[in-house]
């Protein structure tokens, strides 16, 4: 039984997701604080007031605290737009960059436009026969 957890722990799928885990967690705290510290002074400057949470709307003895809705939904807008400016955008310019294009291994059937492998000589679709399509040779001289 001992042996078994100790082979689930070693595993690497939980390795990578603690990994994936103690990273995420200190990415998060680079971006929480690119928000606070630099994002919500720039809307303060522009807007006079960086942070919600005073604004409450009250109703009988009750108190709606629409500020500190306002105030997540403003910080997780930022995030978002950090996310992606700042690390989904350069990565998939790199990943481009680096990457070769996929060979395909399908065709489309001439008489019924689906797609069919290159080397089959008949549609699965439609039955027609299809002339087998052959791979250009590259010849030295």
């Amino acid at each position: 039984m001992l042996s078994g957890f100790k082979k689930f722990l070693l595993r690497g799928n939980v390795l990578e997701l603690a990994v994936a885990v103690i990273i995420g967690t200190a990415f998060n705290a680079i971006v929480q604080s690119l928000v606070k510290d630099v994002f919500a002074p720039l809307l303060a400057a522009i807007g006079g007031q960086p942070h919600f949470e005073k604004l409450v709307l009250k109703v009988g003895s009750g108190e709606i605290k629409y500020g500190v809705f306002l105030n997540a939904v403003f910080s997780f807008l930022i995030v978002a737009a950090v996310i992606y400016f700042f690390v989904i955008t350069p990565y998939e310019k790199l990943t481009a960059r680096f990457s070769s294009p996929e060979e395909t291994t399908l065709r489309e059937c001439p008489e019924c436009l689906s797609e069919i492998p290159k080397a089959a000589v008949r549609c699965s679709h439609c039955t027609a026969q299809v002339a087998p399509l052959t791979e250009p040779t590259s010849e030295t001289h």
